[in-house]
């Protein structure tokens, strides 16, 4: 059981790091189109290289919504704000399930392993608590800008679409935290360890 949700955790991780990385080179690209964009409207290659600047300025390459110029990529704000909601939840799910987030033991180090446990328990269950709170205000959110019919200003893109992929996290990163939740007070019941207690960030 363990295995399946870590498998589903790093494969949700997987996924978010490949749209972080296109999100970096969208930002990466606007950046250096709206720069030489800029460069190229100078009064420098206005007066001695206009033809160059003219043709390279003319330049169109394809893109999914029409033709791409040199300057600043469209949409580049929408595209990195849904992107990066997305990339957040589902790295959560990973983070949940090994234990990453980062933990403050200055008053808890010296506890007994058995109140330890009772804590990291109750703590398992808050996180399941308020992740599946989350997914639900995000599924409210999903449906309310799809009744809508609501899109973004540039690319015109439904804004349910973003919140749809942020869904699917947390959805993922509730049923893990619900998953470890369920495993923890099975530990204090049975004696046993079920699932392992990731090392985290300790501070």
């Amino acid at each position: 059981m363990h295995r399946f949700f870590l498998g589903l955790s790093r494969l949700m991780a997987i996924i978010g790091g490949f749209v972080l990385t296109a999100l970096v080179a969208i930002v990466v690209l606007s950046i250096l189109g709206r720069e030489l964009n800029a460069i190229l409207h100078n009064d420098l290659f206005q007066n001695h290289a206009k033809g160059f600047a003219d043709w390279a300025l003319g330049i169109q390459l394809p893109g999914i919504w029409g033709p791409i110029k040199l300057g600043p990529f469209n949409g580049d704000y929408e595209l990195v704000e849904a992107g990066i909601a997305f990339s957040i939840f589902s790295f959560l799910p990973l983070a949940q399930i090994t234990g990453a987030h980062a933990s403050v033991d200055i008053f808890t180090s010296w506890l007994p392993e058995r109140a330890d446990r009772v804590l990291t328990t109750v703590i398992e269950i808050v996180f399941a608590i308020v992740l599946v709170i989350i997914a639900l205000q995000l599924w409210e959110g999903t449906q309310d800008k799809f009744n809508r019919g609501q899109t973004t200003f540039l690319l015109q893109v439904p804004i349910w679409w973003g919140y749809a992929a942020s869904l699917l996290g947390a959805v993922m990163a509730a049923v893990v935290a619900i998953y470890l939740a369920l495993a923890r007070i099975a530990e204090l019941l049975l004696g046993r360890r079920i699932a392992p207690v990731g090392e985290g960030a300790e501070h």
